[in-house]
């Protein structure tokens, strides 16, 4: 028997119809070099259709994958919407990637247009010549189009003054490709993962529900996530589902800057990974400045270190701690003050430091680590975790690396974690960021976090280091808060960690460093701390 309801498809244009329709009034605002931008729902609705058109006009068929290259501003949000909703394909460009893998991925997708934000033309336009597959570039400018090596050029505002402002959207499929967006390439190249428009909408609907992150209609949202990082998280469709206001930093993300955009746009809800966090709170300590309007920091991306949460109860902000990655486009797992199974104050700070439980309707199992024998949810086994779900993905782009998928339909996440009864999730390390010392394992970002708790420590990162007995031993590398630049000690580092853990556990070095080197996504590059210790390790001729 087969039910009566007809099949709706399930697509980013009933997104932008609901918020066009449901919401025109509502504002989206974009912080520029001189003030802000704002303008309505009802505006974006216009100029969407008039950049479709001006797509149409400059060959962008069915499927053909339109880059972008840029911060978050509205004419970003606008390529995310007229390019899925026309039927091709949003490819966003990682704006912090190496050339070769920019020129990597531009290729693989073979992207048919890049629009750009101007700042960025040195980057792009020092892989001029070496793009055969793109057919013209945009610059997403106020004012002239900015002289550059990258030709056919042309101004964004040009592009769709002469356009229609309605577009004959055609129909699509939901299994039809809406979107892309590649690994950051941290091991080998770069690999792309396809987003569905079921996969989008099903994901804006997860973030919105209570088992999600929750933006709701009356908040006001200001992703700090970049629109480039697995899609901005998702938010730039759940935040135009729900008809929030959306308040877009473009590239002021400095501390000062998002403080200032916050209170004066009286944010309600914003979005970014613990490094951005981290300067955040430094900043409020600094200057003893509030937020109040403020309800919910969602953070992801890497571990949430228990200094950097109570440092924010402090100032009276709640975070939601989220995992997921590219491939789970990205919401995986949530642990939102709301949904906590016990009681009390240290319970809640306990489970809001674990990455939470599936998102509703991601499943997930644990699987002991170099074989396929599954693990209880006893809060103690440590395993990978392996994921599936409507917003999974089940293979890269042109099928590369297909070791990551299982042969039942799981996603090989390739971290490692317990999960306990209720569900929650823990997540220990990386698979390839455990240190093995002893024939154990040492949890780098345990040892990360406690380090982190220590009143004169900014960052530090956790690496393992060859040892001729052990195999391994863990190092730390710390950067210390300003004012306490020269006064810290390992000494002090170890003192501090020796109460909170087992002695072998305990770094066999902490090497302070000036800056943490980052990844294109914000993350801390273990892979540079780990060249650095190796060249540490030869003997120079």
């Amino acid at each position: 028997m087969r039910s009566t309801i007809p099949d709706f498809p399930l697509t980013t244009q009933h997104i932008l119809w609901r918020a066009t329709t449901l919401f025109g009034k509502k504002e989206i605002v974009t912080r520029r070099e001189k003030g802000v931008r704002r303008y309505t729902y009802a505006d974006f609705g216009v100029r969407v259709a008039r950049l479709a058109n001006a797509l149409r006009r400059l060959g962008v068929e069915s499927g053909d994958r339109v880059g972008t290259f840029a911060f978050n501003n509205d004419r970003h949000l606008e390529l995310y919407f007229a390019v899925s909703s026309m039927g091709a394909v949003l490819h966003t460009l990682n704006v912090r990637l190496f050339p070769k893998h920019l020129e990597y991925i531009i290729n693989d997708a073979e992207d048919k247009v890049i629009f750009f934000d101007p700042p960025l033309l040195p980057v792009l336009g020092a892989l001029a010549g070496k793009m055969p597959t793109v057919k013209h570039f945009v610059a997403m400018a106020d004012g002239p189009v900015p002289s550059g090596p990258l030709e056919p050029l042309a101004s964004y505002e040009d592009v769709l003054a002469a356009e229609p402002t309605t577009f004959a959207w055609p129909a699509l499929h939901e299994s039809d490709a809406a979107a892309m967006c590649y690994t950051s390439g941290t091991t080998g190249q770069p690999k792309g993962v396809v987003y569905s428009h079921r996969s989008t909408f099903l994901h804006a609907m997860g973030e919105v529900i209570k088992g999600g992150i929750g933006p709701e209609e009356d908040d006001v949202i200001l992703p700090v996530v970049p629109m480039f990082h697995a899609m901005g998280w998702g938010l730039p469709y759940s935040a135009t589902l729900q008809g929030a206001t959306q308040v877009l930093p473009d590239r002021y993300l400095d501390p000062a800057s998002l403080v200032d955009l916050i209170n004066t746009e009286r944010v309600t809800f914003t979005a970014g990974v613990p490094t951005v966090w981290l300067a955040l709170l430094q900043y409020l300590d600094k200057t003893g400045v509030t937020m109040p309007s403020l309800r919910a920091i969602v953070c992801g991306g890497a571990a949430v270190p228990e200094a950097l949460m109570r440092g924010m109860e402090r100032h009276g902000l709640k975070m939601i701690h989220a995992w997921g990655m590219t491939e789970t486009s990205p919401l995986g797992t949530v642990s939102s003050p709301k949904s906590y199974l016990r009681t009390g104050p240290e319970d809640e700070l306990r489970l809001r430091l674990r990455q939470g439980i599936p998102a509703p309707t991601v499943e997930m199992r644990l699987v002991e680590l170099g074989t396929d024998r599954l693990l209880p949810w006893d809060g103690k086994s440590v395993g990978e975790l392996e994921v599936r779900g409507p917003w999974i993905a089940g293979a890269y782009y042109k099928d590369a690396d297909p070791e990551r998928f299982t042969k039942d339909g799981w996603l090989r996440t390739g971290d490692v974690c317990n999960i306990d009864p209720e569900g929650y999730v823990q997540i220990v390390d990386r698979t390839k960021d455990l240190v093995k010392s002893g024939g154990e394992w040492i949890s780098s970002v345990e040892v990360e976090s406690a380090i982190m708790g220590h009143p004169k420590v900014l960052e530090a990162a956790v690496i393992g280091v060859s040892h001729p007995k052990w195999q391994e031993r863990p190092v730390a590398y710390v950067v210390p808060k300003p004012e306490f630049k020269g006064n810290v000690s390992q000494e002090e580092i170890l003192g501090f960690l020796a109460p909170k853990m087992a002695k072998w556990w305990l770094p066999d070095e902490v090497r302070f460093i000036d800056e943490m080197p980052k990844t294109s996504v914000g993350k801390f590059d273990k892979k540079v701390l780990r060249a650095q210790a190796r060249a540490l390790e030869t003997p120079s001729e």
